[in-house]
């Protein structure tokens, strides 16, 4: 499996953080222009978005809970060259996965919907993680 290939996916996700990175930025920016919030309300941090600011706010910020676990297990694939067309397709299933989590989270956030989607990445990737698992354990011996 080319390194291109394995590494793909994991620039897609990337790509999504960084596209909902600046999606926020600027609903932030245009919130606090339009007056829809004083930059007191949020100088601490506080949640005081309007609603669809928070959505795309809150979407951005779980790119960097369970997408962490992937970037690793991509990194530690690679490193041991266990990474073959199995883990590419899961690792392009966990990523829309997440396309479809951050779809729904900025759009209709239907919490079922959402979490459907959550639940199956979160599987996807426990399923990768215990594929890679069984075959370092068993390779050393």
């Amino acid at each position: 499996m080319s390194i291109q290939t394995i590494l793909l996916p994991l620039f897609v996700q990337v790509a999504l953080t960084f596209a909902l990175l600046f999606w926020m930025a600027n609903a932030r920016i245009g919130a606090i222009k339009r007056k829809e919030t004083k930059m007191a309300d949020i100088a601490l941090g506080q949640s005081n978005w309007p609603t669809k600011v928070q959505q795309i706010g809150n979407s951005y910020h779980s790119q960097f809970q369970i997408p962490v676990l992937f970037y690793v297990l991509v990194a530690l694939a690679i490193l041991t060259k266990t990474a073959d067309l199995l883990f590419v397709v899961l690792a392009w299933a966990f990523v829309l996965t997440r396309l479809l989590h951050a779809y729904i989270h900025t759009t209709s956030n239907i919490v079922r919907h959402r979490f459907n989607a959550f639940a199956l990445g979160v599987f996807i990737l426990l399923a990768m993680w215990i594929v890679f698992a069984v075959r370092i354990l068993l390779s050393l011996s």
